[in-house]
């Protein structure tokens, strides 16, 4: 886990040198700060990073922002920077926790901004949550992306002819634990389940947290099926229903809703991770909006800079906005 950092201006801590902010990181931290076990060869080239987080802004805002840095205070870009570190022969990669287990706030890895900080959705100028589809309460699993991913929206997928949703590769993490925001953990890929959403594919990969209970007896989908009964059927339930309460349809599935296997799995991050890779690298350009390629660590790609400008970065730390209440109500739907 890792202990988040406010300050009073972001400029302060952005203005010392990089001995100072490791100290002033090492003091705020009461407890050990995640590391990320990194496997492909940019990473290993420096050693296992250490990824802690440093919050900005109002939580349940929109001016709330979680940027990444690593062990030296320096702002890493959670897109760009934090390394995917897929190992197909292994079934694992590295996780961007965006939200965890049983809350509602719709976190997700801001592709617009510099740095790709973790920031609550925004909606016609209103934060947005997801309700509360019973029994459940907000999202059931730890929610997050693979980081070094993108769902291409230039061409489309061979075999359901959609165009991907222009964002990193979405991962529901099933493990027994709830997960911190903006937390980089090492998982298992187990299987995929293919969501249309407004007409585009959003991949949902299944995975478990290596260090978890259940991961030594969880290596492929049919696993989860015997070990974690109704888990598969409830998650596609809600991942069918979870916009009816805002007066949304069902969303569908392609593949007729089944659950791609795990090597199919491991297709689609190797996929996502290639289109990254020529994202990243100036040869594809992303439609419609805008994404920020700016980044700190791949010196080859023409976005490549040592830092982010402080500028852009400077935000007033403050107390969390309260919740709106109705946001606690359940909202009850036939099952079909």
């Amino acid at each position: 886990m890792v202990r988040s950092l406010r300050f009073n201006t972001f400029r302060s801590f952005l203005n010392m040198s990089g001995n100072s902010r490791l100290q002033l990181l090492h003091q705020h931290l009461s407890i050990k700060p995640h590391r990320c076990v990194a496997t492909d060869s940019r990473a290993s080239q420096f050693g296992e990073p250490t990824i802690v987080s440093v919050d900005v802004g109002s939580k349940y805002s929109a001016t709330y922002r979680k940027y990444a840095a690593d062990d030296t205070g320096k702002i890493l870009s959670y897109f760009h920077d934090v390394p995917l570190g897929f190992d197909a022969s292994k079934k694992t990669a590295n996780m961007v926790v965006e939200v965890p287990r049983w809350s509602n706030a719709k976190f997700e890895i801001s592709t617009e901004l510099d740095g790709n900080p973790i920031v609550q959705d925004v909606k016609n100028n209103v934060v947005r949550f997801v309700r509360n589809l019973f029994p459940y309460h907000g999202y059931i699993h730890n929610y997050g992306a693979f980081p070094q991913t993108w769902e291409d929206n230039t061409t489309k997928h061979k075999d359901t002819g959609l165009y991907g949703d222009n964002d990193p590769l979405d991962v529901c993490e099933i493990g027994s634990n709830v997960l911190e925001i903006g937390t980089v953990k090492r998982v298992k890929i187990l299987g995929c389940l293919a969501l249309i959403d407004d007409g585009e594919l959003d991949w949902k990969v299944i995975v478990i947290d290596v260090e978890d209970e259940l991961a030594p007896q969880l290596n492929s989908i049919e696993d989860v099926e015997s070990v974690c009964p109704g888990l598969l059927e409830g998650t596609r339930q809600w991942f069918r229903d979870y916009k009816l309460a805002d007066k949304k349809p069902h969303n569908k599935f392609a593949f007729n809703g089944r659950y791609l296997s795990a090597e199919e799995a491991l297709e689609v991050v190797g996929e996502c991770h290639s289109a990254w890779e020529k994202l990243i690298g100036g040869e594809v350009k992303s439609k419609g909006d805008e994404i920020s390629l700016r980044n700190t660590t791949q010196k080859e790609t023409p976005e490549y800079a040592p830092e982010f400008s402080q500028e852009e970065l400077i935000s007033p730390a403050m107390p969390d906005t309260a919740i709106p209440p109705e946001i606690s109500k359940s909202h009850f739907f036939p099952r079909s």
